[in-house]
């Protein structure tokens, strides 16, 4: 029983020095310390873009645009005049060529020509130096109503008549399902659920690819030699999947809390507090949970791939052919995890969300859009076990094969070879 327990000892005396190894190497190298560098100095910009943006343009006029009114009347221009806000519109006394001429010379922001048709309803016609000008589409926005208004006027309808035609139809909706969300929490579950299909998404791409270049640039080095012989190849495999995990983790907690100092700093001017502005304020602790619970899930499913098929590849080169098949499966998750937002009770959303390779982003959207019954989040989450337990059992035979196979690789066929050395390897 002693010896047991010392072993026990030494295996996790083991196991921690490959955990502290992967973690320090990667925490201490330039391009995490730059890009952690760049992430926060990119969120505290996020933050002060409008004072930048109005401290370049806050000072300057508003755009003047001359118009040329050749209705009966101005009864068009004095209503644009009494409306415009983000422009100035200024009538114009001399001729069509010779207003755009001064819009060429950048005297006006633009040209609008005024006239009616044979019903005495407004036209316009709008010119500038680029087709693609925002004044253009307020001014036609504005003209709309103009002639809305105009049209009930000639029709006999009074003002209030027509206010009530436009007022919003009182439409109210009730759910029956006791298990239904309200919609506060559909508002506040619709920001996390985006929140972490994008953070696995990204956290997937970004680590997972991570952990198979790490494990070949040891291999490559020769570096996977010297960790062999201090830690098991299974237990290496998974404190290297732990090791990169930590990175991430400690790459979006520097996030978090600059996001947070930044809110806080910032906060009346946001017009809330920190889980208002991420959109979560009315997620429920459930929903919450859930989220952490599918995050890990699907950062070890995905992880413990990368890892075993990092382990049959020795050149950097061949590592990307070789993971490209888990990057378009995790792509595949988000793209249907977007068309879930919108369909979160669609046949196709439903079905996914049991194959474990899309359940953590797919079923957490369904749970944090809709009222899923228990049993089937237990479901889903006993088959996604299940699978990461499976593909860790077949993993971590690739893994003690894999990382004793040197030469040209990325196919496929060097997972059988890694299999079939595993095989032949003594415990």
């Amino acid at each position: 029983m002693i010896s047991s327990l010392k072993r026990q000892v030494s295996l996790m005396r083991k196991f921690w020095t490959v955990f502290s190894h992967t973690y320090l190497s990667r925490v201490k190298t330039k391009g995490y310390v730059i890009s952690s560098a760049i992430f926060l100095l990119v969120i505290c910009g996020v933050f002060y873009v409008p004072d930048i943006i109005d401290r370049f343009t806050g000072d300057s006029e508003e755009p003047v645009v001359a118009v040329i009114d050749e209705t009966e009347n101005q009864q068009t221009f004095e209503a644009l005049n009494a409306s415009a806000e983000e422009y100035q519109p200024e009538l114009f006394n001399g001729s069509e060529e010779a207003a755009k001429d001064a819009v060429e010379n950048e005297e006006y922001e633009g040209l609008l020509v005024l006239s009616q048709s044979e019903q005495s309803l407004p036209e316009a016609a709008f010119y500038s130096m680029q087709l693609t000008n925002s004044t253009s589409e307020t001014i036609e926005a504005q003209l709309q109503q103009i002639k809305v208004a105009q049209a009930a006027s000639q029709a006999g309808v009074d003002e209030a008549t027509m206010q009530d035609i436009y007022a919003p139809v009182s439409f109210q909706r009730d759910a029956l399902d006791d298990n239904a969300k309200t919609e506060e929490e559909l508002a506040g579950s619709y920001g996390l659920v985006y929140i972490l299909v994008f953070a696995l998404y990204m956290s997937v791409i970004v680590y997972g690819m991570m952990i198979a270049t790490d494990i070949t640039n040891e291999k490559s080095s020769r570096v996977m030699e010297i960790l062999i012989s201090s830690s098991s190849p299974v237990g290496q495999m998974f404190a290297k999947i732990l090791a990169i995990g930590m990175v991430g983790l400690t790459q979006v907690a520097l996030i978090t809390v600059a996001v947070y100092a930044m809110v806080q700093i910032r906060g009346e001017e946001l017009g809330g507090g920190f889980f208002d502005f991420i959109g979560i304020a009315n997620a429920s602790p459930v929903t919450l949970t859930f989220a952490l619970i599918f995050f890990i899930l699907g950062y070890f499913l995905y992880a413990t791939i990368c890892a075993g098929l990092g382990s049959v590849v020795s050149r950097m080169e061949d590592v990307q052919q070789l993971v490209s098949p888990v990057i378009f499966l995790v792509m595949g998750a988000f793209f249907l995890s977007i068309y879930g937002l919108s369909s979160p009770d669609s046949p196709l959303i439903v079905v996914t969300s049991y194959i474990p390779f899309f359940t953590p982003m797919i079923m957490f959207l369904r749970i944090g859009m809709l009222g899923v019954p228990a049993w089937e989040i237990a479901l889903s989450i006993a088959i996604l076990v299940a699978t990461i337990l499976l593909i860790a059992w077949i993993a971590a035979k690739i893994y003690r094969g894999g990382v004793l196979m040197y030469g040209k690789g990325g196919s496929f066929n060097q997972l059988k070879e890694a299999l079939k050395l595993s095989g032949n390897i003594k415990k």
